[in-house]
């Protein structure tokens, strides 16, 4: 504990000196300070990984204060926005450019989406067999509405060439020892240029938080949250498919073991990169254990989502699996944001009630009864329950 302490303070740095002398400051005030956020749960301090507790995952839109924080590389400058600047270059661009964010917002259409952003890890915590990495529960996740441009935009300008393969990006963020790769990805070029993949520096209507990838960073809606590079600083346009260490070794899953989008210039045989999120559902209204007073009113919500084609419905069994009930679907946020849903509980009787919750696609896609095992711990969809107590 004294070690967590010592590192806590050592990092607040001068806002600790501008204390006043003899002022105390706890691990967690020191925490608040640094990230910005209110108290999350934290998985590590540094590199910061900080998950959104259930409570936090009820409203509509996640606030920025209770935003998942995800990094991989423990070196974050804070970059001042007057400074910033956004180099877009690469073999397959007929112009190179550099934009400030001034230029960025006043050059370009805005363009605002609400839209999921998930942790490829969300849920490895719950995985069985235990998978190694990052011990997340539900919480590394949330949905914001992103304000920005379009990527494609930018391309255009840069006057992207046919030969065009891979798009690529790199952040601020750095490692601490030099052997540690530079956290660097790629998207297929067509997945660049789709219309609703966005350089966003705006978030809930405000500018994006230093711990969420300020001054701005990338959108990739549908896929899961490794794409969504923070801190953006620059972007290369190649004909060749990249080759760095977060394409090629991580984030990577067993070929054909999933459904969704095939990264086709960065497969092989054996395994393929993580994309497109799978239909999944949670249930934020209550937890297991929970106990409902008998014939008072209660009603078991949360939220569902999936890659963009749409929730088309969400379904509710109180009866071990055997019978299931449509949810009350809430407001369309658009295709890329979750869908909220509500059942009324029966709260009649007295004893156990085992709720179980699975979401469809219109594309087709329903959430499993049993997990796809890979080593990474990725892709837990399975259909989520909980056991709550009427009495």
């Amino acid at each position: 504990m004294l070690r967590r302490r010592e590192l806590l303070l050592g990092a607040a740095g001068g806002w600790l000196a501008s204390r006043a002398p003899g002022a105390a400051a706890t691990p967690e005030q020191v925490l608040g300070t640094l990230t910005g956020k209110k108290p999350l749960i934290q998985h590590a301090f540094r590199p910061p990984n900080f998950e959104t507790p259930l409570k936090d995952l009820i409203p509509a839109f996640t606030p920025n204060d209770v935003f998942f924080v995800r990094y991989h590389l423990a070196v974050i400058p804070r970059i001042n926005p007057a400074t910033w600047r956004l180099a877009v270059g690469g073999s397959s661009v007929g112009t190179a450019l550099n934009l400030s964010l001034q230029e960025l917002q006043h050059d370009f259409e805005r363009v605002e989406l609400a839209a999921v952003n998930q942790c490829s890890g969300n849920r490895r915590g719950l995985f069985t067999p235990r998978a190694a990495g990052v011990q997340w529960g539900n919480g590394a996740m949330g949905n914001a509405l992103w304000s920005g441009v379009r990527l494609r935009d930018v391309l255009r300008r840069a006057r992207i060439a046919p030969d065009a393969l891979e798009v690529v990006f790199n952040g601020a963020d750095t490692p601490v020892l030099p052997g540690t790769p530079d956290f660097v990805k790629s998207l297929p070029a067509e997945r660049a240029l789709d219309e609703n993949t966005l350089i966003a520096f705006a978030m809930n209507g405000r500018p994006l938080p230093h711990w969420n990838g300020a001054p701005a960073r990338l959108i990739v809606p549908g896929w899961t949250g490794t794409y969504w590079m923070k801190h953006l600083t620059d972007i290369r346009v190649e004909p060749r498919a990249f080759d760095g260490f977060w394409m090629k070794s991580a984030y990577r899953l067993p070929t054909g073991a999933f459904p969704g989008y095939r990264f086709a210039s960065q497969e092989n045989p054996e395994t393929t990169p993580i994309t497109e999120m799978l239909v999944n559902s949670l249930i934020t209204s209550h937890v297991s254990g929970a106990r409902l007073h008998r014939g008072v009113a209660a009603t078991l919500s949360g939220k569902a989502w999936d890659n963009g084609a749409g929730i088309e419905g969400v379904e509710i069994s109180v009866d071990g699996r055997r019978n299931w009930r449509d949810a009350v679907l809430g407001r369309d946020l658009g295709r890329y944001a979750w869908r909220e849903f509500h059942l009324p509980l029966d709260t009649s009787a007295s004893g156990a009630l085992t709720a179980a919750v699975r979401a469809r696609s219109r594309n087709g896609a329903r959430q499993p009864d049993a997990l796809t095992v890979n080593a990474a711990g990725y892709h837990d969809n399975i259909v989520q329950t909980v056991t709550l107590e009427v009495a």
